[in-house]
């Protein structure tokens, strides 16, 4: 009895919902040739549960000291975005806030305190974009804004993200893994490139 039951204990303690991956990723966010900030990103897979975090801290001087930290934290459950929330703070002050999940068929996003609602799953979201290459992928959901975002391949590991606003931005690639993008971000534009 007892050898049974230190046999039935260890296949649960190796079964596949008890093994976990992860994976992390560090970039520099550099404008005009100088370090200003960095951003952080995590992956963690467990059974059929896939978590991401994302932290990003940019401290610069435009006409006077700029500091913001964006955090995200992203859910999926068998590859599809079961919730997202991302916050954004400046200058220690929250500035916006954004909140997905898909409860009754639809998913339910908030935007600083505005109500909307997406009817189609989704598969594919921005914090993929640092982990998997967009191969074969025409949109994605920005946690941030709550809109679809479409991309585009421009061929050799390369993709532009084209906005609701109609902002692109520029993805770089090398072994399915984000390396370098250039990003348009409204006053400053700027490049995040991996730490290696």
């Amino acid at each position: 009895m007892i050898k049974h039951l230190i046999w039935v204990l260890l296949f649960m303690g190796f079964s596949s919902d008890s093994v976990s991956n992860s994976t992390e990723l560090h970039y520099d966010i550099v404008m005009k040739d100088k370090v200003i900030g960095s951003l952080d990103t995590h992956q963690k897979t467990k059974g059929t549960i896939t978590t991401y975090q994302s932290f990003t801290s940019i401290k610069t001087k435009l006409l006077r000291t700029i500091e913001v930290d964006y955090k995200y934290d992203v859910t999926f459950s068998k590859s599809m975005l079961k919730k997202a929330k991302v916050s954004i703070v400046v200058n220690s002050r929250e500035h916006a806030e954004t909140s997905t999940l898909w409860k009754n068929a639809q998913y339910e996003i908030i935007k600083d305190k505005k109500e909307s609602t997406l009817q189609d799953s989704i598969q594919y979201t921005t914090v993929l974009m640092y982990f998997k290459e967009p191969k074969n992928i025409k949109e994605c959901y920005s946690e941030q804004d709550g809109t679809m975002n479409t991309i585009v391949s421009l061929g050799n590991h390369k993709y532009k993200k084209i906005n609701a606003n109609g902002k692109e931005n520029i993805y770089f690639y090398k072994n399915g893994i984000l390396h370098e993008a250039d990003i348009d971000g409204g006053l400053v534009n700027f490049k995040i490139s991996i730490r290696e």
